[in-house]
């Protein structure tokens, strides 16, 4: 199925394929702090429809996950994956067309790793 996300502005849109199943929530240093549930998809997946400009990216540690976020209003909407170069995730958050408090995540232990 294909989803728009929208940053809280709206100045960032992108468009994603994905069947919304594998949905995540991480207890890393940045992840918990954000306390996002992130579905899991190709990098493929994910089309940048408005403000590639207006997104900016954070790495830290390894400096190969790398976190977009919107320069203007700062919510995080997608990320590379350290775990997977070919894979990415979405803020289920950013989806206007769904409710994310009715999606349970799996857990993710990162600092285990």
């Amino acid at each position: 199925m294909k989803y728009n996300l929208n940053c809280h502005c709206g100045a960032v849109q992108l468009e994603v394929l994905t069947d919304l199943e594998i949905i995540k929530q991480c207890n890393c240093s940045i992840c918990i702090r954000k306390n996002a549930k992130m579905c899991m998809v190709p990098k493929e997946a994910i089309n940048i429809l408005k403000g590639k400009e207006n997104l900016t990216s954070y790495k830290f540690n390894t400096m190969i996950a790398e976190h977009f976020f919107c320069k203007i209003c700062g919510i995080y909407t997608h990320h590379h994956r350290r775990s997977d170069p070919n894979g990415a995730a979405i803020n289920i958050g950013c989806i206007d067309s769904i409710d994310p408090f009715k999606y349970d995540a799996d857990f993710i232990d990162m600092k285990n790793k």
